[in-house]
């Protein structure tokens, strides 16, 4: 077999291929052996067929057919590897010539990983949020914690900011009450804004037994992102009474015997989770700098197959379980279908942009995942998708994601390793440490999900191949 590589461009190539026929031979013998089995002439058992009389009957060219079809698939994936390509999805196939006992040849153009030049990236210096804890910060913790203590009790008097009323609900379209438009005994604190936009106007001022109504956009159900007509009546008003902050409230809400020692705890968590937030922000800005030193092309039907994916996952899971469709949320984000196609496909180019890079990252610098670090990944993964380390395992295996799985790490010590080269400053201009473990553990589980539909994406096109090759 010759092969030659043709460069269409940076992310397309065609492979030319010439194969001679002795080559074929193990095809054309399956072939055979194929239609002696799907066939039946008389005076020959089944499966012993000649071959000159399958021929006669049934014509060469139906099995040079099946030959090639056999042959194909396995022939192109030489080609590839003698070529050293890095395919991406399916290749459109066109057998340019076929002559019987001397010459198959045939052409496959198809998508390839960019070749791309990883630059110097230890000048790369970004700015993050200072990490302080203000008192101010403390007090609003504390008084959030005294919110989930606050008791309520019913009061015969008009209801007013603060206060939690029990309502029932109904909601009307163009005059007709929804199916899911009725709700009865529903609790709720006025100012909170947990339900319908002008739901605290309606029921403010008014006593148990008091009737509004008010129009507001629905949030959810069958009629989302439309205008309702909603009528609320007041079943009790109850006023909440928050305890009083002192050191028995730090007993009641706390492992801690005084208020002081609660807060001080309340100051350290705030501060962890500002320290998070800033490694975080870092990763981010440092992952953006080093994209802007590179020039990395994406392959036009890989940006399909991802903006697809992207909105496949939203339309149908994260939507969906809300109760809603494409329309309704567009309404309620304001978007218009072409700006969210817009924004979709950035977000997608840019996926794809950083698993190339941090896989080039992966091989430059040569960074091997244990299998420790696969597990500990497995872990956190298991736990946010709400399943057991071993449902989620066994999920894993079953369904072929353990080398993407490995691509998460990978890619998430590739990105720590530009970052520990970087220099981090905050906004008052103080070198900032990254070097905790548990939050470059958070940056792999971070990156590995941002690039993580790129990957499906692919994993799906290659897929796609198999099906068509099989």
């Amino acid at each position: 077999m010759k092969s030659a590589v043709e460069t269409l461009n940076p992310t397309r190539v065609r492979l030319t291929v010439e194969v001679p026929f002795e080559e074929l031979k193990d095809s054309l013998d399956a072939a055979y052996k194929k239609i002696n089995q799907q066939v039946t002439v008389p005076g020959f058992r089944k499966g012993k067929i000649p071959a000159r009389v399958i021929d006669q009957r049934f014509g060469r060219g139906a099995v040079l057919e099946e030959a090639v079809n056999d042959a194909l698939p396995k022939l192109y994936q030489s080609a590839v590897e003698e070529g050293e390509l890095n395919p991406l999805g399916q290749p459109e196939v066109d057998i340019t010539e076929l002559k019987d006992n001397e010459l198959l040849a045939f052409t496959a153009e198809v998508d390839i990983r960019p070749e791309i030049e990883i630059p110097d990236y230890s000048g790369i210096e970004v700015e993050v949020e200072a990490a302080e804890v203000a008192d101010e910060d403390v007090d609003k913790a504390v008084e959030q914690l005294r919110e989930r203590f606050a008791s309520t009790s019913v009061v015969e008097r008009a209801a007013a900011e603060g206060d939690v009323v029990k309502v029932d609900l109904e909601a009307k379209v163009d005059g007709e009450v929804l199916e899911d438009g009725v709700a009865q005994g529903v609790d709720y604190t006025i100012g909170s804004g947990e339900l319908l936009d002008g739901i605290d106007d309606a029921v403010t001022g008014l006593e148990a037994g008091g009737t509004a109504t008010f129009t507001s956009e629905l949030k959810g159900g069958s009629a989302a992102g439309q205008e309702a007509e909603v009528t609320v009546t007041v079943e009790t008003v109850s006023a909440r009474e928050l305890p009083e902050l002192d050191d028995e409230f730090a007993q009641l809400a706390s492992e801690f015997d005084t208020l002081e020692e609660m807060r001080e705890d309340s100051r350290k968590r705030l501060a962890e989770q500002k320290k998070y937030d800033q490694a975080t922000q870092a990763q981010e800005k440092v992952l953006d700098a080093l994209l802007e030193l590179i020039e990395i092309p994406v392959p036009e039907k890989l940006l399909q197959d991802e903006v697809e994916t992207r909105k496949h996952n939203l339309v149908n899971h994260q939507l969906g379980q809300l109760g809603l469709d494409l329309a309704s949320y567009l309404k309620m984000q304001d978007k218009t279908e072409e700006d969210f196609e817009a924004e979709l496909k950035e977000q997608a180019e840019k996926g794809i942009r950083t698993q190339f890079v941090l896989d080039e990252l992966v091989n430059k610098e040569k960074l091997n995942v244990s299998q420790e670090e696969l597990t500990e990944h497995l872990m956190r993964r298991a736990q946010s998708s709400g399943m057991s380390p071993d449902q989620f395992a066994q999920a894993v295996v079953e369904g072929g994601q353990v080398p993407m799985l490995v691509g998460e790490v990978a890619r998430g010590k590739a990105l720590a390793t530009v970052v520990e080269s970087a220099t981090v400053k905050d906004t008052n201009g103080e070198v900032v440490d990254l070097d905790d473990e548990d939050e470059d553990e958070e940056a792999v589980e971070e990156v590995a999900e941002a690039a993580t539909e790129s990957d499906e994406a692919e994993a799906e096109t290659k897929d796609e191949a198999k099906k068509e090759d099989a």
